[in-house]
């Protein structure tokens, strides 16, 4: 494996990781499972808060949100395919936004 591919599956990793930890430090905090609903409040100090949450637990809540909504209806294979392949784009360029970042601070 190059160093390259190794990076990207790191990245990748990390961008899940963090994820997870953005939404249950969010439901640790609050009680309540955090959803893309945040937004919806409107022009808000609230929503304008829930933006940096989102970007970061997106991952997370795409592969939350399309795991439950195949258990409860059968959806189609497609639907789930791409669901994934977003969730996993997401994940892969926020992870790198995040090595970038510790990289700049560790230099």
């Amino acid at each position: 494996m190059s160093p390259q591919s190794f990076q990207m599956v790191l990245a990748l990793a990390l961008g899940f990781a963090v994820a997870g930890l953005c939404s249950s430090a969010y439901r640790l905090a609050t009680s309540k499972l955090p959803s893309f609903g945040l937004l919806a409040t409107g022009p808000s100090p609230q929503a304008f808060a829930a933006v940096p949450l989102l970007m970061l637990s997106a991952p997370f809540l795409i592969m939350r949100n399309t795991l439950l909504g195949e258990r409860q209806e059968s959806g189609r294979f497609q639907f789930v395919f791409f669901a994934t392949l977003v969730a996993g784009f997401w994940s892969l360029m926020s992870g790198l936004v995040l090595v970038q970042a510790i990289g700049l601070l560790l230099a």
